[in-house]
């Protein structure tokens, strides 16, 4: 006969709707709610088939923030308890995202589960995240994060081996006799080499390590933001490609990221910025806290644009070892990055997809073999090795390039620009507005552009007029199982194919988040160096005139100007 297993009651809540980024809430929201992470740790492995758990493996890391390890411990004495046979963790339970997903395609793990709010600020007053991925190494689809939703506003009691306690810091495996299940084994791995060997794989190591040590280096300066690619930058970049130590900053993981915002822009790397402004660097790049998303720079601090830096990896992505063994299946880009890749594609004559935001539908496209190399705006860049951003390969796709055309990366850019024209671009955001307001804005905004007399309208500002040609509220058609995403963004596209974008952004208790996004393209040459927000200083004039977001709103200025 069966033991009983040790079951704890719990009262189920009902705001543990975890979205393609998982659940994410302050810190204290997990820490004083009695159960809270315990039972959304129960609904996640709830979906796991029970018949599939004896022989199930689950990859489990986070970014190192505050409350993960106490994290990682409840999640090996519910998985325990739940006949779960395999846990593989990050050593001392840090392990970035792009990692995760990289070792769960390896072992053919049934899935893993991510400890990050990403860019979100850490510590004990931050933000702590809780993400399910499937056995792909993507984020887990709608249908699935519904079901763990379904589950945890039904939820009555959770499976849990109290006693069980895992030594994270240990390499190796930890068996531990359960109950009547077979022994359950913990295996604590290397959080570095299973992800560094993909990239060995990916791309020419020798090149690099002639780029950064050779006699003719160049200086860079990595600032992994004290979140979780510090390791993977000190092994990978310092001691394996070599690059002096020095070139690398901030990479000691921390609970609260050194009190910063582990956000990798011009307002949060801040830092980087002004020390490649210096001139003594000639490539520059900054990391997130869970080590998805990345910000390139040159010399002076030349800034890449996200939206620019994925166009540049597809002009050059035939210098890849990686993608002379695959070839190029597609790009494809989320709805409001910028045009930039659309040009690239063209020119090649590649395949080009447009997606709503969320990587979920790169990774459709990814498993069905339709796409290769993709980016969004928000400085994620990544490629069908996984199915994550990755913001570490992002910056090694970077190097390989000055590696292969030995130019700077302001010379590389502005040779794309004369190559495939210039897409300026900008995005406000406009950061905890009064919901209602927010909303009712977007609704009279709709209505003004879906008049039957929009399309065709003429607007004009400074010495600039611009016809609008198409104005629709972005819905998607997936090519791969034809699934309908709706509602995805107001676009108002000009007869010139500049763009105005209008999308809201999260409805929590700080209010709704704005975002408005400018791109325009450019393909005179005697134009194409301007400054970008002097450039599209009248499309912003228009949009803020046809929305009238300032009077609906009360405020005057972004927030953020990326």
């Amino acid at each position: 006969m069966e033991k009983p297993r040790p079951a704890v009651e719990t009262k189920p809540y009902t705001d543990q709707k975890p979205g393609t980024s998982g659940l994410r809430k302050r810190v204290t929201v997990f820490q004083q709610n009695q159960h809270y992470a315990e039972n959304f740790i129960q609904s996640i492995i709830s979906v796991i088939e029970p018949a599939e758990r004896q022989a199930a493996t689950l990859v489990v890391g986070g970014d190192g923030r505050f409350f993960m390890k106490d994290a990682i411990q409840l999640i090996v004495q519910i998985a325990a308890a739940n006949g779960i046979n395999h846990l593989v963790i990050g050593q001392n339970g840090i392990m970035s995202t792009p990692a995760v997903s990289c070792v769960i395609r390896k072992i053919k793990a049934v899935g893993g589960i991510i400890l990050t709010a990403s860019h979100n600020p850490g510590g004990p007053n931050g933000d702590f995240g809780i993400k399910y991925n499937i056995s792909s190494g993507g984020p887990a689809p709608e249908g699935i994060t519904n079901k763990i939703f379904d589950i945890s506003k039904n939820l009555q009691e959770y499976l849990i081996c109290p006693e069980l306690k895992v030594d994270l810091s240990k390499i190796g495996k930890q068996t531990f006799e359960v109950d009547t299940f077979k022994p359950f084994t913990v295996e604590i791995v290397d959080s570095v080499e299973a992800y560094a060997e993909m990239l060995r794989g990916i791309f020419d190591f020798a090149a690099l390590k002639e780029l950064l040590s050779g006699p003719n280096h160049i200086n860079v300066r990595l600032d992994a933001m004290h979140g979780v690619v510090g390791p993977y930058v000190k092994k990978i970049v310092c001691e394996e490609l070599g690059s002096p130590a020095n070139s690398a900053v901030n990479c000691v993981p921390q609970e609260d990221f050194g009190g910063h915002h582990p956000d990798p822009n011009l307002t949060y790397a801040a830092d980087l910025v002004n020390t490649m402004k210096g001139g003594e660097y000639d490539f520059g790049a900054a990391f997130d806290g869970d080590g998805d998303r990345n910000m390139v720079l040159g010399k002076h601090g030349f800034f890449v644009n996200p939206s620019d830096s994925v166009a540049v990896i597809a002009a050059n992505i035939t210098g890849i070892p990686y993608f002379q063994k695959t070839g190029v299946k597609g790009l494809a880009r989320s709805m409001p990055t910028s045009g930039a890749l659309d040009n690239v594609a063209k020119a090649l004559k590649m395949q080009l997809y447009e997606t709503p935001t969320g990587w979920k539908f790169f990774g459709n496209l990814m498993d069905a073999g339709k796409l290769s190399l993709c980016g969004e705006e928000s400085f994620g860049t990544g490629s069908d090795h996984i199915r994550e951003k990755d913001g570490l390969w992002a910056v090694l796709a970077w190097l390989s390039i000055l590696a292969t055309r030995k130019q700077s990366v302001e010379e590389i850019m502005k040779d794309h620009w004369q190559k495939f024209g210039r897409n300026f671009f900008t995005r406000y955001d406009y950061e905890e507005v009064d919901s209602d307001a927010a909303n009712k804005m977007i609704k009279d905004l709709e209505t003004t552009m879906f008049d039957a007399s929009f399309v065709g309208k003429k607007f004009s500002s400074g010495d600039k007029t611009y016809e609008v040609a198409v104005a629709d509220n972005f819905a998607y058609t997936d090519p791969v199982d034809g699934s309908v995403s709706k509602n995805q963004g107001l676009r108002i596209i000009f007869s010139d194919g500049s763009r105005i974008i209008f999308r809201l952004s999260g409805t929590g208790s700080a209010g709704a988040t704005i975002r408005l996004y400018i791109d325009s393209y450019e393909k005179d040459p005697q134009k194409i160096y301007q400054d970008p927000q002097v450039m599209l200083a009248p499309l912003v004039d228009i949009a803020l005139k046809v929305s009238q977001l300032q009077e609906k709103t009360g405020r005057t200025g972004p927030t953020v100007i990326t």
